[in-house]
Formats: C-alpha cells, structure tokens, sequence
C-alpha cells in the first residue's frame, strides 16, 4: 500500500521569490512569485532572441518508489511510463474515468524511482487521486521537501549560455546530473515549440550562486508575464486556464501526451472510442486578433461569436496575449472552437474584433 504524501502548504512565496524579494509578487500556478523584473517587453524579447532565466518554483514534484511504480504509473496516466527510457521524460494527461482531464503532468524516469512533475495548484488534488488507486500495489508516494526548486533557462542562445557555463545540452525530453561551481544540478530539456528551454533542479541554498552565475553569464532576469506571452505564443495550453476538468484528451490537440500502444490505464476507453471513431466536436486552437486586446483573467473565457449567438457560442478564448517584438507585432490567444467552423472556414469573431486561426505558431525570431 501506499503512503500518501504530506504537502505543503502552495499559497506561499517561491525559494526564488523569498530570496529576491521582488517589489510585488503574483499568484502563479499555485505560489507566488515576481510578474517582472525589468519590464514585460524586455523580458519577452530576451527569451525570444538570446536568453532568459526566470522562476520555477511553483512546480512540484512527487518521488515514487516501490517495485510496482512503472507498471501502476503506466496505468495511471495517457501516456507511456513502460516505454520511457533511463534518465528521459514524458508529459501526460491524468483522466477519469469518463475520460475527462483532471490535471497533467511530467513524467522522469530514473533507475530506482519516478518523479511526477506538476504546479502547486494541481499537486494536492492529483497526489490524493493517485494515492486512491493504490490498491495493492508496492508503491509510496513522496512530496520532494521544500529544500529543492527549479529555475529555467530559454530562448536561442540558451544552449549556448550553457555551454559557456561548462554545461551540458541534453536532447529534448532527456536529463543529466552536473556541479556548477561546486553545486550539484540537473538539467533537463522540456518541450518548447519556439525556442529551446531547460529546467536546472537544484537545491535551494544553492539558489543565490546559480542565480548570478547564470545572469552573469547573459541570460535576462524574466518574470511570469513574459513567460505567459512566450507559452500563448507557442501554443501550449494551461491546465486549469485553457484546459478544464471538462475537457476531453483529443479535445486538447496534444498529442504528445498520448500513446495508443501503451495497454490500458483510467480513462483509456474513451480515448480508444475517441480515436476509433475520428470524431470530435471542439478542439483547442491558435489564433490571431485583429482589433481591440481583451482582458481575460485565468480561469474565465471570452465567447467567440458571441453577438450573433449568445446562447450558443461557436468556442470561447481563454489566453490572450499583446506581443510586440522586431519580428513580431499582434495579438494572439488560445480557445476551443467548434471542429465544423474550422473545417467550414467560417469567420470567427469576438466582442471588439475578429480571431483568424492559425496552422503554426508565429514566427517570433529574426533570421
């Protein structure tokens, strides 16, 4: 049987913020931490045409040991945990059921444990339902303690700041232990459509050296408001922004976090139902604004076509950001829209202007 795991307490400062000390600090994905550091726009075109470093300590993650966790995780989660090799990563939908998504998550493989990464704002709630299904299977649950946190490094020059650190570049979705300057940390590679990104695990004591050592080196000090525009511009939802409980797993256009030849797992039925039939009625989307920038605040939506169909919208926007850069200038926002509208190429509006669907993300760096 499993132990469940004791967690803390997620409305707090992030290690990072605590030692910065920032003059305002944000709720983001279950912590507190800087919105920005010298200016949103700077910020912004520092991970998009050399190099940020920014805050990642509102994720979380839970270290599960036992004989059984490859085998019980595998059957947890959408994606594979059995086809994972040593010491590489995973991103995964966790359903119920009925195939709805109750949160997301990433999966690192390592040879005597798995670690199962989320934000503060899901980890309470996903920790309890995995502990549920732990019926007879040899495997504990355990929250890393509060002396670990995560920094990132992105944008194209990232690789090459690394390199000039004495670091290593892993593959993408790998991860590798090194000391920097005598301080144990691991680097790993994450998914990112638009420029590379990395995550440095280390300890939190160690925070103040890594920190100067990595701004020293080039890379721009980056607060959550530059790394939202950076995630809406990429395409990536957010799980409890633009994916609700509500959603479907082929609904969210990520296929990444699916493998349909992996055995079966909670919530496989209708996934399998799903694919067998090639039918869905709302997907997640990109598009482009033209005309006014709505506010949307996390959590809320803003109706598409919503002044010729109140009762009924066609789909409804859920991130929105205003990007200004050299080789980019707009609005773009994520959604569901309904499959016939993309299919049928009907215009798409919304209160104050017009949403263009986007093939591809745009393009943000200069060549």
């Amino acid at each position: 049987m499993g132990a469940a795991p004791q967690l803390a307490d997620s409305a707090v400062a992030t290690p990072l913020a605590a030692h910065l000390q920032p003059d305002a600090l944000t709720a983001y994905r279950g912590a507190l931490t800087a919105a920005t550091f010298s200016g949103a726009s700077p910020e912004l075109a520092a991970l998009t045409a050399s190099a940020g470093i920014y805050d990642l300590g509102y994720l979380s993650f839970l270290k599960i040991t036992g004989a059984d966790r490859i085998r019980w995780l595998n059957g947890m989660v959408t994606n594979t945990v059995q086809s994972l090799e040593d010491h590489h990563s995973n991103y995964s939908f966790l359903l119920n059921a009925q195939g709805r998504i109750l949160g997301d998550a990433t999966i690192y493989l390592l040879p005597d444990h798995l670690l199962f990464q989320t934000d503060r704002a899901q980890t309470a709630r996903l920790a309890a339902h995995l502990d549920h299904y732990i019926i007879m299977d040899e495997v504990e649950l355990h929250e890393l303690d509060a002396s670990t946190t995560v920094l990132g490094v992105a944008g194209p020059r990232a690789p090459e700041l690394l390199r000039n650190l004495g670091l290593p570049v892993p593959d993408e979705y790998a991860f590798t232990s090194i000391q920097l300057n005598g301080v144990e940390i691991t680097i790993a590679h994450s998914y990112s459509p638009l420029v590379p990104r990395f995550e440095l695990w280390l300890s939190v004591d160690a925070l103040p050296s890594i920190w100067s050592a990595v701004t020293n080196a080039g890379a721009v000090s980056c607060g959550t408001t530059a790394l939202e525009s950076l995630r809406i511009m990429s395409g990536i939802p957010l799980y409890g922004v633009d994916i609700q409980e509500r959603h479907l797993a082929q609904e969210t256009g990520q296929a990444r976090a699916l493998n349909f030849n992996k055995g079966c797992y909670l919530g496989q039925e209708i996934v399998e139902r799903i694919r067998s039939r090639a039918t869905i009625h709302r997907i997640l989307w990109q598009f482009s604004l033209s005309g006014d920038t709505p506010a949307v605040q996390p959590g809320q939506t803003l109706p598409l076509n919503a002044e010729q169909a109140e009762r009924n919208p066609i789909g409804e926007l859920s991130s929105i950001a205003r990007i200004e850069l050299p080789a980019f200038t707009g609005t773009v926002a994520l959604g569901f829209i309904r499959t016939e509208v993309l299919e049928r190429k009907l215009p798409i509006t919304y209160s104050g202007g017009a949403a263009t669907p986007l093939d591809a993300p745009p393009q943000i760096t200069q060549d």
